[in-house]
């Protein structure tokens, strides 16, 4: 299915020209959507409201952007101040944001949850890969085996006040649950501003409410091969919506290695090129789509049985779709229809 961005807007936000001759006067909206974008977590960010006046709407979106900037300055990896950098550095946070807590503490549950799947302290992995393609090379086993020992999710210790890395060499990332994270404080933020319609791609993708003619939101999955072109089409129905793949940051040109890292091997996954899960929060959403693409998608639809209300769409590097029976698709047709 190739649909270009463009069309992906259209779709999620209805046909621009209409929206403004008619300015939302059917299905109870009187105003035009206010749409804001920036960059932040490291990905393109958009939001946008509609239903509220251009004044009100513009504060919730202040309220909402703001949340972002406080992740960042507690969970970025660039920001050589920020929390995060700070624990990886000194081995040890005193008074942590809340926020940090949060995220730490699921992120534990889900390794534990995900048998280790799931595991932050991959950072040491990344970091040597990334320094080998500045090398113009793949990193050699001895080196790979000696970056996997510093990986053990076990060895953060979180506390109210304090938090605390045992393993002398250990580093955490947050990629895989910080975009999630962000998603959800920022739909927490709109609504609490009287939001009652919105929709939030900060990297994962979060929502409020239904679009102007009473569908749901309507979002494109990314094809893993193909950048301009969506392998589905998904209505959110409530929920959220996350992706990974082994597209995203590459360090070999097959695509075999990438910043997904398998905590018991020190390698990349082998089966999934991406996973998109839906789940009742992007949190949640973003961990799964990193563990599914770890576990594989035998192992991952056993661990989706148990989870209410989640659902999967798995690409296969040979390009096979699998996806469970609750995985909101619908056909290009149909979305059309209903914009």
């Amino acid at each position: 299915m190739s649909l270009s961005r463009r069309r992906f807007l259209n779709l999620s936000l209805g046909s621009g020209a209409a929206l403004a001759a008619s300015g939302f006067a059917w299905r109870g909206f009187s105003t035009l959507p206010v749409t804001r974008r920036a960059w932040a977590l490291g990905s393109d960010v958009s939001m946008t409201v509609m239903g509220l006046p251009s004044g009100r709407a513009e504060r919730a979106l202040d309220a909402a952007f703001a949340e972002l900037e406080i992740i960042e300055q507690v969970m970025s990896l660039y920001r050589p101040d920020s929390q995060l950098c700070r624990l990886n550095r000194d081995r040890v946070l005193d008074q942590p944001h809340p926020y940090l807590i949060e995220v730490l503490t699921v992120s534990a549950a889900s390794a534990q949850h995900s048998d280790g799947a799931f595991d932050i302290t991959v950072q040491p992995l990344w970091k040597l890969f990334a320094v080998c393609r500045k090398q113009g090379r793949l990193p050699t086993d001895a080196e790979v085996a000696g970056a996997r020992m510093c990986v053990d999710w076990r060895a953060i210790e979180v506390s109210e006040y304090r938090i605390r890395l045992h393993a002398p060499a250990t580093a955490i990332t947050l990629n895989g649950i910080a975009q999630g994270f962000a998603a959800d404080r920022a739909v927490a933020a709109l609504r609490h501003h009287g939001v009652a319609h919105a929709l939030v791609n900060a990297g994962e993708i979060g929502c409020l409410g239904k679009k102007p003619n009473g569908s749901d939101w309507t979002v494109g999955v990314q094809h893993p091969r193909e950048p301009n072109a969506f392998v589905s089409l998904a209505e959110l129905r409530g929920r959220s919506l996350a992706t990974s793949g082994d597209y995203e940051t590459t360090f070999s040109d097959d695509l075999s290695k990438h910043h997904i890292f398998d905590p018991r091997t020190g390698q990349s996954p082998s089966e999934l090129a991406s996973a998109s899960i839906v789940a009742p929060t992007a949190m949640q959403a973003d961990v799964l789509s990193t563990t599914a693409m770890v576990l594989g998608p035998d192992r991952m639809l056993t661990l989706i049985k148990s989870l209410p209300d989640v659902d999967a769409l798995f690409v296969l590097k040979s390009g096979q779709l699998l996806r469970t029976n609750g995985f909101p698709q619908i056909d290009e047709a149909t979305a059309r229809h209903r914009v």
